[in-house]
């Protein structure tokens, strides 16, 4: 019989969004989480990977669903296992990249207000301090990742 005690919990699969944007060069997409965990932290646009569903197709889904963008040239970055268990949170998540289709929409809009205070462009060489992230986006900066580097070797 599992218990709350005994039951061991399984990490869930998150998708993390770098959002480039070529009249922003050098920046990212970030929102700070509201209401749910992380509440208060810089994130980056993502979400659950869905089951059946591709890294790539996740992340233009949930930036999409997110801020109304649509993504182009998508592609695998790398990933990162966050675990705080203070509280219980343990996430594998999967970051991928793409670019904002300008033809489409150019600007992003808060279309989930209960779960961001809203979106901004920053620089990745000027971030909100590590202790003001979220814990995906944290690990990945701590692990000395860069996706402007990476990207231009791609």
């Amino acid at each position: 019989m599992n218990t709350s005690s005994t039951r061991h919990e399984r990490p869930k699969v998150g998708v993390g969004v770098f959002v480039f944007h070529k009249d922003y060069p050098n920046c990212v997409l970030l929102g700070v989480r509201k209401n749910i965990s992380g509440d208060g932290k810089y994130a980056l646009p993502g979400g659950h990977l869905e089951f059946g569903e591709e890294w790539t197709d996740c992340g233009q889904r949930e930036v999409l669903e997110e801020t109304g963008l649509t993504l182009t040239n998508m592609k695998y970055c790398t990933a990162v296992n966050g675990i705080v268990r203070s509280e219980n949170y343990h996430y594998v998540t999967l970051f991928v990249q793409g670019e904002v289709d300008t033809s489409v929409k150019s600007e992003p809009e808060n279309l989930e207000p209960d779960k961001c205070q809203g979106w901004e462009w920053r620089r990745w060489d000027d971030f909100p301090p590590p202790d003001s992230l979220f814990c995906p986006l944290r690990v990945v900066r701590q692990q000395g990742y860069n996706p402007f580097l990476t990207s231009q070797s791609n």
